[in-house]
């Protein structure tokens, strides 16, 4: 981990000098320059200081570069089709997804599927009808439903207007096969 990088990093950027963390911290010029440097470490204690001079959480201080903010532009989200769906990737972190899901009339997911899991939907324009097991309701525009998706579940469009629909799935596992 480049801790001192990071704290020279946010200093620069906040238009600080050293003198002035010096000043701020009560820690030494010199002590500052060898912990930007990453020639030595701070305690957690002075690192704590460090953070509050810094106004930043201690946290973030300790985060590698890959488990920082993930940022997607709108312009560069991946698209794909699955079952004549037109899916737009948002964004993903660990076993959490999220996707726009366009389901043009009379579409579906397919058949009823099952996977590791649980999904979160929130209806976004039209009318679709969620079945999972025994259960099926139809829902409109702002309605939301989430399910355990290891139980066979289907999402369809039954009107002739397009659906769209904001879907999240979190699994341990890798979903290549469901999107």
């Amino acid at each position: 981990m480049e801790l001192g990088t990071k704290i020279r990093a946010i200093r620069n950027r906040k238009k600080l000098t050293i003198a002035q963390m010096s000043d701020g911290t009560g820690l030494s010029k010199g002590f500052i320059s060898n912990v930007e440097n990453n020639n030595t470490s701070p305690s957690i204690n002075t690192l704590q200081t460090i953070a509050n001079f810094l106004n930043v959480p201690m946290p973030y201080l300790l985060l590698e570069k890959n488990e920082h903010m993930q940022v997607v532009k709108k312009d560069e989200r991946r698209n794909s089709t699955y079952n004549n769906l037109k899916i737009e990737h948002l964004t993903s972190r660990g076993g959490l997804r999220m996707m726009i899901v366009e389901f043009p009339p009379g579409a579906s997911m397919g058949e009823a599927n099952a996977h590791e899991g649980e999904e979160c939907h929130l209806v976004l324009k039209g009318t679709v009808l969620a079945e999972q097991g025994e259960d099926t309701v139809l829902l409109e525009k702002g309605d939301s439903f989430s399910w355990n998706a290891s139980v066979p579940h289907f999402v369809k469009n039954i009107t002739d207007e397009s659906a769209i629909v904001l879907i999240s799935i979190y699994t341990d596992t890798e979903l290549n096969d469901i999107f």
